[in-house]
């Protein structure tokens, strides 16, 4: 099986990040690169997850300007072409319910960009928004509304 960046991003999501630890516990780089090593992921995509997670925990005004509310998003070729029309319309309408702003929806595209050779779906989109929110400090609100649409799917009845 192949596991993809995605992949272990949801993985460390659910075991580590999202854990409430009573002693404060976060390791290092090299801890989570054996952890996850010992659990079955292949040395390389652990090391391109470990560098996704460094560039979402860099400066967003790295990416561009700061996009005003009424700016336009136009997706670049590139873009079009790994973001299908469902992702891009789900993207617009997470800004348009106020749980991304112009600048999170910016850094989203970004960190869905860099998963390379991962398809991207409105499922993995979802995860994406999820980690971008929780990295940003006082985005708790947005961060539990956007958790209840990424398990509410997992909750469903199954056909």
């Amino acid at each position: 099986m192949k596991e993809g960046v995605l992949d272990i991003l949801i993985y460390l999501f659910e075991n580590y990040f999202d854990a409430e630890t009573e002693d404060g516990f976060e390791p290092d780089r090299e801890t989570l690169k054996v952890e996850l090593e010992k659990a079955g992921f292949p040395g390389s995509e652990v090391e391109r997850a470990l560098c996704w997670l460094e560039e979402l925990a860099a400066d967003p005004g790295r990416l561009h300007p700061t996009p005003t509310s009424r700016a336009i998003r136009v997706f670049a070729a590139l873009e079009q072409a790994r973001l299908d029309t469902d992702c891009r319309g789900y993207l617009v309408h997470l800004e348009q319910v106020g749980i991304l702003s112009p600048t999170q929806r910016e850094l989203v595209i970004d960190r869905l960009m860099a998963l390379d050779g991962d398809e991207i779906d409105i499922d993995k989109l979802k995860w994406v928004v999820l980690m971008v929110l929780f990295s940003q400090p006082g985005q708790e609100t947005a961060f539990s509304r956007m958790e209840d649409l990424v398990f509410e799917d997992r909750s469903g009845a199954i056909h």
